[in-house]
């Protein structure tokens, strides 16, 4: 076997579990301007729509409340990624409408 002059640890029984270093901070809200966006994206999902809303300014737990009503309100799937609320199938104009009655400024998007 080669020597390496890289000894980086590749797997250890000594130290149990390696925790990120801020695994204990709060998550912080979404910079944003105020605005929320909603974008159509079939790129990568084999064909299917998928409604992106970006730009709301919701803690996590929040964000997921809201994405379950919209699914809800909807009659559909979706998940909640990274601070945006993915919507499964072509519900643009649904969610505007409802995302406007709760005091959002909306704007479509994209394609």
């Amino acid at each position: 076997m080669k020597s390496n002059s890289n000894n980086t640890l590749v797997y250890s029984t000594e130290t149990g579990r390696v925790k990120p270093a801020n695994s204990g901070s709060k998550p912080s809200l979404q910079q944003t301007d105020g605005i929320v966006r909603l974008q159509r994206q079939t790129k990568g999902r084999g064909g299917g729509t998928v409604i992106i809303i970006s730009g709301i300014p919701l803690q996590t737990s929040s964000l997921k409340e809201l994405a379950g009503e919209l699914k809800k309100k909807c009659g559909c799937g979706g998940t909640v990624k990274e601070g945006v609320i993915e919507i499964q199938g072509d519900h643009r104009d649904a969610l505007m409408l409802d995302l406007q009655a709760r005091g959002y400024k909306v704007k479509l998007a994209g394609g």
